[in-house]
């Protein structure tokens, strides 16, 4: 996983509440078990319509935001199932920061398991945001300072110091249990000398 330091870009601006799992990546799409070429279907039924035409008007369809790296969106984005193909379509479309109100619980702990921070501010800096997407203006991202900055404005948001730990080192699951294998084999090795037989085939 990419660590995730800093961040510069054009948000998206995606005013809709509620948005779940299914919304941001279909359930036709969760055939595979790779995390990579799901981006192109991401929100497949609000960028295409029912012939597989693109939707003009949607914002992720329209330049600069089909390029944004940040997604701004309503109250209580990825509810619905759990799937983790949500967070892997977000990433391989190249939105790695998502801001919004609030989250539902497991896709806000899927994001940090794939490299993607959620950041939740409340309503009154979310607009404040917003009208920086309608500009067509980047703002910054400091995941080490936990900072937002916009224009001459600078807001603070919370991370748990875990899950930031691990955005910034790049630390998966996996790795984070890599780290633990010199401790992993000392007890396998002692366990070996101790009780054999469990090793036998």
């Amino acid at each position: 996983m990419k660590k995730f330091i800093s961040l510069k870009s054009i948000p998206a601006y995606l005013p809709i509440v509620n948005v779940d799992t299914d919304m941001i990546i279909p359930k036709q799409f969760l055939k595979t078990i790779k995390r990579t070429g799901l981006g192109k279907n991401l929100f497949y039924e609000m960028r295409y319509d029912n012939d597989g035409k693109i939707i003009e008007n949607f914002v992720l369809n329209k330049a600069p935001y089909n390029n944004s790296k940040i997604l701004i969106a309503g109250n209580n984005f990825g509810c619905g199932s759990s799937r983790e193909h949500a967070p892997w379509a977000l990433l391989d479309f190249g939105i790695t920061c998502v801001i919004s109100t609030s989250y539902a619980d497991i896709f806000y702990n899927n994001c940090f398991k794939n490299g993607i921070l959620p950041i939740i501010l409340d309503e009154e800096k979310i607009k404040e945001l917003s009208e920086y997407s309608i500009r067509k203006e980047e703002i910054f991202i400091d995941l080490k300072d936990e900072k937002i900055t916009y224009g001459n404005n600078k807001i603070s948001f919370k991370i748990d110091p875990f899950k930031k730990k691990c955005l910034m080192e790049g630390l998966d699951d996996i790795a984070l249990s890599l780290e633990k294998s010199s401790k992993i084999n000392d007890y396998e090795n002692k366990l070996r000398s101790s009780k054999p037989w469990i090793f036998n085939d």
